[in-house]
């Protein structure tokens, strides 16, 4: 019998200090100081949630994450106000995770204890870099001691489970200085990392602008040395790029990547929600909002809600999607997984994996799809042995 997935909830903060050249995101630059509209956007994220609540009664939220922009912009009463009002409209899962997006920049102390007030249980420091020239090439607005000096604060402010997030592949960087990066990061002994490869996406100033980047001999230098070096300080890689100390995965993450259902509130949020009709007929859908914040404050007195879009995922097209991010983990999936999320036999797909075991892609297991240390490195690859079969 196929069951519906675990159900978190995404939240949109599209607003930052400046955008960065290589952020494809929906975020809009505002400058330092600039008066935000908290009481209105507060108030357009309930009524946002509002139009959806029909669609999950009776499931209850394993995860929050907060996302941006730059959600630390935001002050901790217009968090406690949220807070309140979600908790007024859902039901929370007696552990859920609950996750705010930081910039080193953006944040004291106070401010972070006013968030742990209002109920927020994870933080995620975006500082990519420690180093003076890196942040500068890559239009951050904070310094490698405000990195630290944010860090500690969360920790002084009650935050014992923090992720950094940390880039590499940066303009002119070295093996010496990716390193470098990765063991301040470590000096602060987060319980999460998320390591991630700088990529030129469409639609930002460094595609249209690509900055000289390291070659392909020394970001492959820089990744092998990385890992070893993250994993040695007791940190386990268990996603492409997320290492994290026992029991401290990121909950909400894994809901993604194991294709779980999630609300997106917010200026151009995007959600995934499936559905079980009475008949025990499945389909899954995904639905976005109003991308634009000034467009989306106005939707909060229209009776159409804040929908921008609802798209039904094909059948065919349901299997691909689950591979893309089932394939991600590090310990996979369970094949039974396969079947409940797609509807489809793994049997339809003996040659297919049977090929990517062969070309040393995939685990030898009858009882889970993993990709091998080689099939992570190379998933594209991997997935492409299965895009035409599956659709």
């Amino acid at each position: 019998m196929r069951v519906l997935p675990p159900l978190a909830l995404y939240i949109h903060v599209p607003w930052c200090v400046r955008k960065c050249p290589y952020c494809d995101f929906n975020s809009h630059g505002v400058g330092r100081g600039a008066e935000l509209p908290e009481t209105r956007y507060v108030e357009a994220l309930l009524a946002d949630l509002d139009h959806d609540l029909e669609a999950v009664q009776g499931r209850e939220i394993v995860s929050i994450f907060i996302g941006g922009g730059t959600p630390s912009l935001f002050s901790a009463a217009a968090y406690q106000r949220l807070f309140d009002g979600l908790r007024q409209r859902l039901t929370f899962a007696a552990d859920i995770e609950i996750t705010l997006e930081a910039n080193p920049g953006t944040v004291e102390q106070a401010r972070f204890e006013g968030y742990r007030r209002a109920g927020i249980n994870r933080l995620s420091i975006g500082v990519q870099s420690f180093a003076p020239d890196q942040l500068a090439a890559l239009g951050r607005i904070h310094s490698g001691e405000e990195a630290v000096r944010a860090m500690r604060s969360a920790r002084d402010a009650g935050f014992d489970n923090v992720n950094l997030d940390l880039m590499h592949g940066l303009p002119g960087q070295t093996l010496e200085t990716a390193l470098g990066d990765i063991e301040q990061a470590l000096a602060l002994e987060p319980t999460h990392l998320s390591w991630y490869q700088l990529t030129l996406e469409p639609n930002t100033e460094f595609f249209s602008h690509p900055p000289a980047l390291p070659d392909e001999e020394r970001l492959w230098d820089i990744q092998d040395a990385g890992h070893a070096l993250i994993e040695s300080a007791g940190l386990t890689r268990y996603e492409i790029s997320a290492y994290a100390r026992p029991d401290r995965q990121a909950r909400h993450n894994l809901n993604y990547w194991r294709f779980g259902d999630y609300l997106g509130i917010g200026a151009g949020a995007h959600g995934k929600l499936s559905f079980i009709d009475s008949t025990g007929q499945w389909r899954v859908e995904r639905r976005w909002k109003t991308r634009q914040p000034e467009a989306y404050l106005r939707r909060l007195n229209d009776p159409r809600g804040f929908v921008a879009g609802v798209q039904p995922v094909d059948a065919c097209a349901l299997p691909l999607e689950f591979l893309m991010n089932a394939l991600r983990l590090v310990e996979g999936v369970n094949a039974d997984d396969w079947q409940n999320h797609t509807g489809r036999a793994l049997s339809e797909l003996t040659p297919q994996l049977e090929a990517a075991r062969r070309k040393g892609l995939l685990e030898e297991s009858p009882s889970r799809l993993q990709a091998t240390p080689q099939g992570l490195l190379f998933l594209n690859d991997l997935l492409a042995l299965f895009d035409e079969k599956v659709r």
